[in-house]
């Protein structure tokens, strides 16, 4: 189906530099249309940051277009079709239309083609199966903008098939039900995801984990997530949490005081683990060392809100545990009780523009004075140190040294 002058192309692309491949590819006889997330997101009113394209040229012909033009390219994936071509700065990924010859529910042996509804076919979704040109002439082969209107997610053609050619379309098909959806499951859909379930097994954690923190960073995550559990979508990575109201709870916090979301935040709000489960979360869904730290440091429960409401001990939190520590242990702990706290606009404003103190003193400073080394300079300094803090940080560094 073709929608004629269908989108203002401007909600895809404002720079006029990106349309130069257009004319580039049109030149060699070719086609190119923006596909997938950006049309999609731009018929649904939605801000995309991705844009990706695809055409009907070779990987060969479209880099031999793009060098006769003089147009620098960067070889991402040519085996598998995606040639990145540098426009203005910014590297745009052009994929060459493909056919599966083969797949093993995590990598698909490809053919090039020619036929723009063939590669369309190959895709998940039909909301993600839709094309456009630089015209705003929308191209869409299985009903995608329809179902963008119903806000109905489905897998184009046989549900089943299209989760065997990648199984971490599962996850996808509820990421995208979280984000676009405004009717049920798709009865279909949801029982390919749960006979396939165990598919997911091939999948790599860090694709687990990639898609699940896309997952919880949508606004409806507690209720995708609540589907997840009771289908054992999840069993592999993670337990049943008893606390999607509190989730629910922090995304609405975060809504009302126009918060970026955080996915640490919400994953944490979604066990309240202690240091132990941190850990082992952190360790299970393979993140990073800073990330495991931090998911550590979250679960030290003598943070609490009456704390960091209080000015002078907040200082403190602020010091031993840093800013983001401290403004997160804040909607946390409200999560927690599900109370929001009078002065919470305040107090995280207050936490966003406080000055991080730094303790005065060094090592060096007390092996200059005292001649001594090792365990005697740390204990020195946690001493100085507590004086330190006891004073609200107002002792400075020469009346801490005359304590040595």
């Amino acid at each position: 189906m073709i929608r004629d002058n269908y989108l203002d192309i401007k909600k895809i692309a404002d720079n006029p530099e990106i349309f130069k491949i257009f004319d580039i590819v049109r030149n060699c006889g070719g086609v190119i249309r923006f596909v997938g997330g950006a049309v999609r997101d731009a018929i649904a009113g939605r801000k995309s940051f991705d844009i990706d394209l695809s055409t009907d040229l070779s990987p060969e012909e479209l880099l031999e277009a793009c060098e006769d033009a003089g147009v620098k390219t960067v070889p991402i994936g040519l085996k598998f079709g995606t040639l990145g071509v540098l426009i203005n700065g910014n590297v745009l990924e052009i994929t060459s239309l493909r056919k599966d010859v083969s797949t093993d529910g995590r990598h698909a042996v490809v053919e090039f083609t020619d036929d723009w509804k063939e590669d369309a076919s190959r895709r998940d979704l039909t909301i993600n199966a839709v094309y456009a040109d630089e015209k705003g002439n929308v191209f869409d082969y299985y009903d995608g903008i329809s179902d963008l209107e119903k806000g109905l997610v489905r897998f184009i053609g046989d549900a089943d098939q299209r989760i065997k050619e990648d199984y971490l379309r599962i996850l996808r098909f509820f990421r995208f039900h979280s984000l676009f959806a405004k009717t049920k499951y798709d009865k279909k859909a949801l029982k390919a995801c749960v006979d396939n379930r165990e598919g997911l097994e091939k999948i790599s954690i860090e694709r687990i984990r990639d898609e699940l923190i896309k997952i919880i960073l949508t606004p409806n995550a507690p209720k995708v997530f609540a589907t997840m559990f009771e289908n054992d979508i999840l069993h592999n990575w993670l337990g049943k949490s008893e606390y999607l109201s509190n989730l629910q709870f922090l995304i609405n916090m975060e809504e009302a005081y126009g918060l970026e979301p955080c996915y640490l935040r919400r994953f944490f709000v979604l066990y309240f683990p202690d240091k132990e489960l941190a850990e082992n979360i952190a360790v299970r869904l393979h993140m990073t060392k800073k990330q495991k730290e931090k998911m550590m440091k979250l679960a030290d429960n003598s943070i609490g809100v009456e704390n960091i409401s209080e000015e002078k001990l907040r200082r403190k939190i602020i010091y031993q545990y840093g800013k983001e520590i401290c403004f997160d242990k804040l909607l946390i702990e409200s999560a927690r009780k599900q109370v929001v706290p009078e002065n919470m606009g305040q107090v995280l404003k207050a936490i966003e523009n406080a000055k991080e103190d730094v303790f005065p003193v060094s090592g060096r400073d007390v092996i200059k004075l005292r001649q001594v080394e090792g365990a005697q300079v740390g204990a020195i300094l946690d001493k100085l140190e507590k004086m330190w803090l006891d004073s609200d940080f107002s002792l400075s560094k020469e009346e801490l040294l005359k304590q040595i």
